[in-house]
């Protein structure tokens, strides 16, 4: 059975689908105890950024859909959050998300937990290199590395198209 997938952005200013991110990014923290923002942190972080959407039809229910990704990126490309719905990973659409990412700003970087390995696993995987540790780095004590893609931060087409 085929699954349609229906990408949206919301641009800087527009909020349209932050309650569907917010959803999703507290069923992710409830069950892995990652995505740990505050509510006011998160809206106002959603509302300066632009953020890719994928939603799937509900098979059967074509009026029906259910956010299974989203990514809010900067002006500058930085990753402020990067979500997959459980039980829709491995379907690349974190590989997805990414790319659209390196399109629109020629690079991409971004903060994980330094304890968070499937993060860094899908990280790795698609090219990212960590650049530093950055100890304390989370409100409640967390450490982090910062990645970033590509060399010098810039994708380069062959990259661009791996991600493809």
């Amino acid at each position: 059975m085929s699954v349609n997938v229906e990408k949206r952005v919301d641009r800087p200013g527009d909020a349209t689908h932050a309650g569907d991110a917010w959803a999703l990014k507290e069923r992710i923290r409830a069950n892995e105890g990652v995505l740990k923002q505050r509510r006011g942190f998160f809206t106002d972080a959603y509302r300066r950024s632009t953020t890719y959407l994928l939603y799937e039809e509900t098979p059967f229910h074509e009026d029906d859909e259910t956010l299974v990704a989203f990514a809010s990126v900067r002006r500058d490309g930085y990753v402020l959050f990067l979500a997959v719905a459980p039980e829709r990973r491995g379907s690349g659409y974190a590989r997805r998300l990414i790319a659209d990412v390196a399109e629109a700003n020629g690079s991409v970087t971004c903060h994980a937990r330094t304890t968070n390995e499937d993060a860094l696993g899908f990280y790795r995987h698609v090219g990212f290199e960590v650049v530093r540790r950055i100890d304390d780095y989370y409100e409640d004590g967390g450490s982090a590395y910062y990645l970033r893609l590509g060399e010098d931060g810039g994708i380069t087409g062959r990259l661009s198209d791996f991600l493809r």
